[in-house]
């Protein structure tokens, strides 16, 4: 018994460092993002679509999943609605990689942290208007905490952090998605790089042909870095999927945090973005909604609820 305890804890610790390095990969793609500077953000994206797609398929052929891969394709074929899903699925997401290589490359790294610090708050937050999920009181003060940050910044730039609420409202959106039409991870991401390959191919053989692509015209390092662009956006995703079916969702609530934590750094440290005391206390309400939420399923937050019920 102790033995077989002993091997489902190293086997937790192995799942948590795994999922630790997705988001650890995930928290430092700013810096691969910025070596393609410049590069317009249209074309490090047709060229992210189309080497992840080809990536993935190398990858499920290494892994014997290619059968598996045609079978889902083959029945998404015949099933409308999972398609419809699927492929709004993959234009929602590719929105999200686009915003999130502008943002970058216009200097609002620090924007794209917010937003993946509220994206978890979204994600709830659609699964009660669309899912008629109930919220508990303490993810209720969650949302307020972090809905009183937005609103912080948002006086504090005089304008509505779009960047910030598209990053994580498009993310929640593609997680509802793919809850709703329930594909695996890797061929979820292979079928949805597969239709947008095409467009995405056409267009990097057009601005090709005029002379206005970056591949394979100038700098070796550059046209390296585009096709490095489907590694850096599947490995994150391969690792995160092994912690995620291994791991409570306390666990892994916690260590999503490690991405738009080192995001937020980086911004601040590395490209000197301004940080200022409205982004602290911004980020503090953020934080400590994100802290509560996080925990509000342990037997600690749901003893509290009860007593507050009590005694109202």
């Amino acid at each position: 018994m102790n033995r077989m305890k002993l091997g489902q804890d190293r086997e937790q610790v192995k799942a948590i460092i795994v999922a630790a390095g997705s988001y650890v990969m995930w928290g430092i793609l700013p810096i691969y993002w910025k070596l393609l500077q410049s590069v317009p953000a249209q074309e490090i994206l047709a060229h992210r679509i189309v080497w992840s797609f080809i990536f993935l398929l190398i990858l499920l052929t290494i892994t014997g999943r290619l059968k598996e891969f045609a079978v889902e394709v083959y029945e998404l074929a015949h099933q409308r609605w999972r398609m419809v899903g699927i492929i709004s699925a993959a234009a929602i997401l590719n929105l999200n990689w686009f915003t999130y290589i502008w943002a970058v490359n216009n200097n609002h790294v620090i924007q794209t942290s917010l937003g993946y610090y509220i994206n978890p708050l979204v994600t709830v937050l659609l699964g009660i208007v669309v899912l008629k999920e109930k919220l508990s009181f303490w993810q209720f003060i969650s949302f307020l905490l972090a809905a009183i940050g937005v609103l912080i910044l948002t006086f504090h730039y005089g304008t509505v952090p779009w960047i910030a609420l598209s990053l994580a409202i498009t993310f929640g959106v593609y997680g509802l998605l793919k809850k709703v039409v329930n594909t695996g991870a890797v061929i979820g991401l292979t079928i949805e790089t597969l239709l947008m390959t095409i467009v995405a191919a056409l267009y990097l053989s057009y601005i090709h042909n005029t002379g206005c692509g970056n591949f394979l015209t100038g700098s070796t390092l550059i046209s390296a870095l585009l096709i490095g662009a489907g590694i850096v956006t599947a490995v994150p995703l391969i690792f995160f999927a092994y912690g995620a079916t291994r791991l409570p969702l306390f666990i892994l609530g916690f260590v999503q945090y490690i991405s738009p934590t080192m995001t937020l750094l980086l911004g601040v440290f590395l490209y000197h973005e301004p940080f200022t005391t409205y982004h602290l206390i911004s980020f503090i309400l953020i934080w400590t909604g994100l802290i509560i939420f996080s925990l509000a399923k342990t037997n600690l937050f749901v003893r509290w609820e009860k007593a507050l019920g009590a005694r109202h």
